[in-house]
């Protein structure tokens, strides 16, 4: 099951996305379909073909927003968060060996095309929720379990 958080400039952005694709992609794209249509013989009309699945492609991805978006909850900064690790936050975490990772704490919907969000559903995430700096936490890694330790904690404050 996913968790229906999200922070405001990601549903920002899935608001856009579904008004991108209904309001200029598909009817661009349904264009085109019908002037290949007008053409004749459809099963030898690549343009036909493939606009016919984009636009499919299309539709699915707005179906699926306009049943998301209403069940997501925005979640805003809130100052009473400072200091802790809670959903939106920016962690950068270090091990043993000096590695350091630096990402932010978004619902699953925002994570694709970022390899600077992680999920609040991803394993790393749970273990970190609550921590301070200078806390020490494991994650159960299919390599086995990793001590890292919280360097910095910040919130990107809602304008």
């Amino acid at each position: 099951m996913k968790t229906n958080l999200i922070t405001r400039e990601g549903f920002l952005q899935l608001q856009q996305e579904h008004d991108h694709l209904w309001n200029v992609k598909r009817p661009e794209v349904t264009k085109i379909v019908s002037w290949a249509a007008s053409l004749g013989d459809r099963s030898e009309n690549a343009d036909y073909q493939y606009n016919k699945r984009l636009l499919r492609q299309i539709d699915r991805r707005v179906r699926y927003l306009r049943k998301r978006l209403p069940d997501l909850k925005i979640i805003d900064y809130d100052p009473v968060q400072d200091g802790k690790i809670f959903f939106g936050a920016w962690v950068e975490i270090e091990n043993d060996l000096h590695e350091i990772k630096k990402f932010r704490i978004v619902g699953p919907d925002e994570i694709y095309d970022r390899n600077d969000y992680i999920s609040i559903d991803s394993p790393m995430a749970r273990a970190l929720l609550k921590k301070q700096v200078d806390d020490e936490f494991a994650v159960s890694t299919p390599q086995g379990e990793k001590q890292w330790y919280v360097n910095t904690i910040h919130y990107q404050k809602s304008e």
